[in-house]
């Protein structure tokens, strides 16, 4: 057949198709056209950025990695796509991935993730991996887009830096005890001796000395509640009890102690603490602990407190408690001079979690959650 005579059936087919579906044929590949060079014009830019994108459809299976992804992996497009891309996350790491990108994907939520991939020399490396998921302008999902950027320094110079709070821990810890038993033993008994002097001098005044005897009585009591201060600032600088009884017995005296020596009134409630904890658990609980009711009483305004203890599963689940002023959480939280800080740092050590509920002139709730197994986890 002549190709003029097929050029005009096809136009003529076309004409009739457009006639009888009502659809413009010509503006459908126009759409298709703008498609295609917009998805042109991503993957040019996508190529030439300096972090590591990649895109899924609908089905959880990714179907575009750029090129400063394949360069890293040193992997071809082809045994990236789907679920190639997991055979580069470390073993470690695999399952709280997936994980965490399954349930995002089934929920249409953005996420973000750690995980360590391996180089195109066979190391594994830090990523931070974010990802949101895309809709169309009627609303309909399409799947995800996501960048991940290369945190390995980052994640080290953080290890180093919680090595050194850990030994500044250690160091700090160390001297209390010291400080704490130079109070008790030797202090305190030279103290305990005084007031033995004392009553001795008291008994050899004669009968009409009264006046004497009466300001020796005195300072017989002064001394008896230094003695006590003293004894309470080494429990607070140091707990055997928590060594020896445990941090459930630890915490109960210690709000005790503090209900008298401040004169607040303390509700304590435990619940399920077993006896024996890791030493760095019980120390770590026991620290906030002391922090949190010194700040309240500081800075509450009010004089009850309530200090919950109690076992979830395999953590534990410290609450601290107040009616007072409350204040704003987010600057208190970057702020060194309150406390929260130490709080953070000591529970960052051990893998535990720092939170903070407060609304102004209602009240404040601190919570610290620490596993009764932690683990420290090394970026190496």
């Amino acid at each position: 057949m002549d190709d003029a005579l097929v050029g005009i059936g096809a136009g003529l087919l076309v004409f009739l198709f457009e006639r009888r579906h009502g659809r413009n044929i010509t503006a459908l590949k126009l759409a298709d056209d703008r498609a295609w060079e917009s998805e042109g014009r991503f993957r040019l830019v996508a190529n030439t950025a300096p972090v590591l994108i990649w895109t899924a459809g609908t089905d959880k299976l990714c179907d575009y990695f750029n090129q400063t992804w394949l360069e890293f992996t040193g992997r071809a497009l082809e045994k990236e796509v789907g679920n190639g891309w997991t055979q580069a996350v470390h073993p470690d790491d695999l399952e709280v991935c997936v994980d965490t990108y399954t349930k995002a994907f089934d929920l249409r939520k953005s996420f973000q993730m750690e995980y360590r991939l391996r180089r195109h020399d066979g190391k594994y490396r830090w990523v931070l991996d974010q990802g949101v998921p895309r809709f169309n302008p009627d609303g309909s999902f399409v799947g995800y887009i996501g960048s991940a950027v290369d945190v390995t320094e980052l994640k080290l110079a953080e290890e180093a830096l919680s090595g050194l709070s850990r030994k500044l821990i250690e160091a700090q810890e160390q001297e209390r005890t010291h400080i704490a038993r130079e109070l008790h033993d030797d202090i305190g008994q030279r103290i305990a001796l005084l007031v033995l002097n004392l009553e001795s001098a008291k008994e050899g005044l004669p009968a009409s000395a009264v006046e004497a005897r009466g300001r020796i009585k005195e300072t017989c009591d002064f001394v008896l509640e230094l003695g006590k201060d003293i004894q309470s600032l080494s429990h607070r600088l140091h707990s055997s009890k928590l060594e020896r009884l445990g941090l459930e017995a630890a915490a109960a005296s210690f709000c005790r102690e503090f209900s008298d020596h401040q004169g607040v009134e303390i509700d304590f409630r435990a619940e399920g603490i077993p006896k024996k904890i890791q030493e760095e658990v019980s120390l770590c609980l026991f620290r906030i602990l002391q922090e949190a009711l010194q700040n309240a009483a500081k800075h509450s305004g009010v004089k009850r407190f309530d200090v919950t203890l109690r076992r979830e599963s395999n953590h534990i689940h410290l609450v601290v408690c107040d009616s007072g002023v409350g204040f704003d959480t987010e600057n208190a939280i970057h702020s060194r001079g309150i406390g929260l800080t130490s709080m953070r740092e000591r529970l960052k050590l051990i893998g535990g979690e720092l939170s903070i509920e407060s609304q102004q002139q209602i009240g404040t709730a601190i919570h610290a959650r620490v596993s009764l197994n932690p683990i420290t986890k090394s970026a190496s």
